[in-house]
């Protein structure tokens, strides 16, 4: 034993596979040694990631793969809407990044910001003035539109001539009120509470539908008393003595009827080239049905329907918009528009809503009350006339 030893440590006389065995002992001791190194590795980089997860979660903000995980704030405005209760909607905080929903001091609440973007959506995409007008957001009560009314002066001057003095341009203010707009749709306790489907989605469409009516009527007809001033409640004149502060109309020649439309193009014509390149047609159904039958001297139909999906139909190349607010043909009707109506009507709104939970005064039934602060104004008397059906 001892002389075998003896040459072991000498490197001498050990045989092929003593050689071998010991060289694979001192691999495997090697891996093992690495294969500790890369356990304690990992063991510390999901540390690292568990504490990373737990203050992500903390802090409410999205998760980096796709989880059951739920938004804090849509569960919370779900809990208030199915219940009222609101501790959920109290310990959110307004500076976290994921989150836009906050506790008003009246004791409103904002909407969830899905539920708003749905309410926009379907109030931009709605048959209304609001669709082809001028849509501004304010933080005030109202909203100021500064109007040029009127020339700056000019004349030609010769090289020694003493140069005269012109005239001075005017600002018009125009003021446009914030009005409040509101809703109240009603839910049963026990569909709140068994309800498998998005509630949010629900109740947005509700509003939006109650809220698209309320504007539509309001932006064409309203009488600016706690709603929008519509743009055909101001005074309306002949073309032909239009002044600022009224709107000019163009007469069919025929009272209670179009006649042979020669009428809609010198309503077009009208109007100044400045706004009649961005001119839009607004009507309602009505009275669509009786434009689309024109035709002009060679039988061809004046009336184009869009080509593509979701394109609006034209009248003499302008778009149309459906809007069955305006009213309908009658005698001495204004019953077709015609206008630049983003420079022509300014819509000012603030960009939050408000929805309130009420379960006492309608039980068995919880009413929610929505409110949207919004006005509107004709903001340039100049980029809109008026078809008047009338004999003059």
């Amino acid at each position: 034993m001892e002389m075998t030893d003896a040459k072991a440590a000498g490197g001498e006389g050990l045989s092929p596979a003593e050689e071998i065995k010991g060289a694979v002992g001192g691999f495997v001791s090697e891996l093992k040694a690495f294969q500790a190194e890369i356990k304690t590795r990992v063991l510390k980089q999901e540390e690292k990631m568990t504490m990373f997860e737990r203050k992500t979660l903390a802090a409410a903000r999205p998760v980096l793969a796709a989880t059951d995980y739920e938004a804090p704030h849509q569960k919370a405005f779900d809990a208030y809407l199915r219940s009222g209760d609101d501790d959920g909607l109290r310990g959110l905080e307004l500076d976290q990044k994921s989150m836009s929903t906050a506790v008003n001091s009246d004791g409103g609440y904002l909407v969830d910001p899905q539920m708003s973007d749905t309410i926009k959506s379907v109030l931009q995409s709605g048959a209304s003035i609001r669709a082809v007008a001028s849509v501004v957001n304010v933080e005030a009560t109202s909203y100021d539109v500064l109007i040029d009314t009127s020339d700056i002066g000019a004349g030609w001057a010769t090289e020694t001539g003493a140069t005269s003095e012109t005239g001075t341009p005017t600002i018009d203010r125009i003021t446009i009120p914030l009005h409040e707009l509101s809703a109240l749709p009603k839910a049963s306790q026990r569909l709140l509470d068994d309800a498998a489907f998005d509630i949010e989605s629900w109740l947005a469409g509700r509003i939006a539908e109650k809220f698209a009516r309320a504007e539509a009527a309001a932006f064409v007809s309203g009488d600016g008393i706690d709603k929008p001033t519509g743009f055909l409640t101001h005074t309306i004149v002949a073309n032909n003595v239009w002044a600022w502060d009224s709107l000019g109309y163009v007469a069919t020649g025929t009272d209670g009827a179009l006649g042979n439309g020669d009428a809609i193009i010198d309503l077009v014509y009208a109007l100044g080239a400045t706004y009649r390149a961005n001119g839009t047609f607004v009507m309602n159904s009505k009275t669509a049905g009786e434009v689309r039958k024109l035709k002009d001297g060679d039988g061809r139909f004046l009336w184009s329907d869009g080509l593509a999906a979701g394109e609006p139909a034209r009248l003499l190349g302008y778009p149309v918009l459906i809007a069955e607010d305006m009213p309908d043909i009658a005698s001495g009707s204004d019953s077709i528009a015609f206008g630049d109506f983003a420079a022509g009507y300014t819509v000012a709104e603030r960009p939050d809503l408000r929805v309130l939970r009420d379960p006492f005064s309608a039980k068995p039934n919880v009413l929610f009350y929505a409110t949207k602060r919004v006005g509107g104004d004709v903001s340039d008397f100049a980029a809109i006339k008026v078809l008047r059906f009338a004999a003059s």
